[in-house]
C-alpha cells in the first residue's frame, strides 16, 4: 500500500524521474515511452501524468512563435485540445485512485469536503515541477548577472511554493484518512468537447 503521509514526495520524485526521460527520449510528438512503473498502478499514472504535461509545454511553447504559419496554429490548438482531455481524464483517473484506497474510512460527523481534490493539487505540482526544471535552466544559463539574479528570485518562489503545495497535499491526505475530510469524485462537464452540446462539433470530432 502507498504510505500516503509522503505520498507528494513520492510524486515529487517520480515526476523528476519524467522529466528526465522525456529529455532523452521525448517531444510533443511522442507518446510515452520509458515509463519504468508497471500498468495500472498509481506510480504509472503519475509518470504518465507529467509526461502529458511535459508535451503539452512543449506545443503551448511552440503556438506562441509569432513567425507561426496560421494553419498550423490551427492545427496544434486542437491537439493541445486533445492534451487538455487526456489530462483530464488522467486527473480523474488519479481521484478515483484515492477516492478507492480511501472508501473504507468513515466520514466524521463534521467532516468537511475540500475545494479541490487531491488529484487536482497534484496535477498542479507536477507542472510545478516543470516550472522548477526549466528556470533551474535558466538561471545556469543567464546571459549576465542581472538575469540570472531575476531568474534566482523566481526560482526561490517556485521552491517556496513547492514546499506550501506539498504540505497541503500531505495534509489533505491526512484529514481524509482520518475522516476529518471526505472527497466526491466529478467528472468534467466539457461542453466544448462534446459533438451533441457544441453545435460546431455536431458530426465532428476534434
Amino acid at each position: 500500500r502507498i504510505y500516503m503521509k509522503q505520498f507528494s514526495q513520492l510524486a515529487i520524485r517520480i515526476f523528476q524521474e519524467a522529466i528526465q526521460v522525456y529529455l532523452q527520449k521525448g517531444s510533443p510528438d511522442t507518446p510515452c515511452q520509458g515509463n519504468p512503473y508497471p500498468a495500472q498502478t498509481i506510480e504509472s499514472d503519475l509518470f504518465r501524468k507529467n509526461w502529458i504535461d511535459h508535451a503539452q509545454w512543449g506545443m503551448e511553447d511552440l503556438i506562441r512563435d509569432p513567425e507561426i504559419d496560421p494553419v498550423e496554429a490551427l492545427k496544434l490548438k486542437r491537439r493541445i485540445d486533445r492534451s487538455n482531455q487526456e489530462r483530464t481524464d488522467l486527473v480523474e483517473l488519479i481521484d478515483s485512485f484515492f477516492y478507492t484506497y480511501f472508501s473504507s474510512v468513515k466520514p466524521l460527523p463534521e467532516a468537511k469536503i475540500n475545494t479541490e481534490s487531491p488529484a487536482w493539487a497534484i496535477d498542479r505540482l507536477s507542472i510545478l515541477q516543470l516550472k522548477i526544471h526549466y528556470m533551474s535552466k535558466a538561471v545556469e544559463t543567464a546571459s549576465d548577472a542581472e538575469l540570472r539574479a531575476k531568474c534566482q528570485a523566481k526560482l526561490d518562489v517556485l521552491k517556496a511554493q513547492e514546499v506550501d503545495l506539498s504540505t497541503a497535499i500531505d495534509e489533505l491526505l491526512e484529514d481524509i484518512a482520518a475522516g476529518r475530510k471526505y472527497m466526491k469524485v466529478y467528472k468534467q462537464m466539457k461542453m466544448y468537447n462534446d459533438p451533441q452540446l457544441n453545435p460546431m462539433l455536431k458530426g465532428q470530432e476534434l
